[in-house]
């Protein structure tokens, strides 16, 4: 195995707090789990006034002002991509795809391609789109020509959160589940086993 660390970003979206709450989830897994994280939150697109009519929203955005905002920067310097988003009709939020929208000159360059991808996500209801917003969310993976790495029911962790495609809660206002957060962590460390079995690889060619 390669000595250097494997790269991980962790980009986001949240509104009010539950994705932010996965991504912290998974930044730790994955630090845990040996690798170097990069935790980010994209820019907010809504107008300072509609933040602060959602109490939820206000605190969130307060509450996550400590971590940086994400750039295309971080994931040319990534191996491994995991963004989340909430669920918006069944696809990404407009933050997250304007987010994704910004990296086409490092596709265009080829820098996309190659990197270990995942994704996870939150809805208010239990059937309210997070497996079509994950799967969403994976059509620009293949795009950048990434290898995408989702949660599978790969062991018990993974199989009791029942989601093949990526960590999901559903709940509005509802604390998340510690089989989520459990199956969150399940997720991190498969993509930083998967991306450094690859860059192990790569450095052995």
């Amino acid at each position: 195995m390669s000595a250097e660390p494997v790269k991980v970003a962790v980009v986001y979206y949240s509104q009010t707090g539950n994705v932010t709450q996965l991504a912290r989830q998974i930044a730790e897994a994955a630090e845990k789990a040996g690798a170097e994280v990069r935790l980010r939150r994209v820019a907010e697109l809504a107008p300072q006034e509609a933040i602060d009519s959602n109490e939820q929203w206000a605190a969130n955005a307060q509450a996550s002002a400590d971590i940086a905002e994400a750039t295309p920067e971080d994931v040319d310097w990534a191996d491994a991509v995991v963004m989340g988003s909430p669920t918006r009709f069944g696809n990404v939020s407009s933050q997250l795809k304007q987010f994704i929208d910004t990296l086409g000159g490092l596709w265009f360059q080829g820098k996309l391609a190659d990197k270990v991808y995942s994704g996870f996500t939150a809805a208010s209801g239990k059937h309210g789109g997070n497996e079509s917003t994950l799967l969403a969310l994976y059509n620009s993976f293949h795009h950048f020509g990434g290898v995408i790495v989702s949660s599978g029911y790969v062991g018990e962790a993974a199989f009791a959160n029942a989601s093949p495609y990526g960590t999901a809660h559903f709940g509005w206002g509802t604390p998340i589940e510690e089989v989520v957060l459990t199956g969150a962590t399940a997720q991190a460390e498969r993509v930083v086993n998967t991306a450094a079995a690859l860059k192990a690889g790569r450095v052995a060619a």
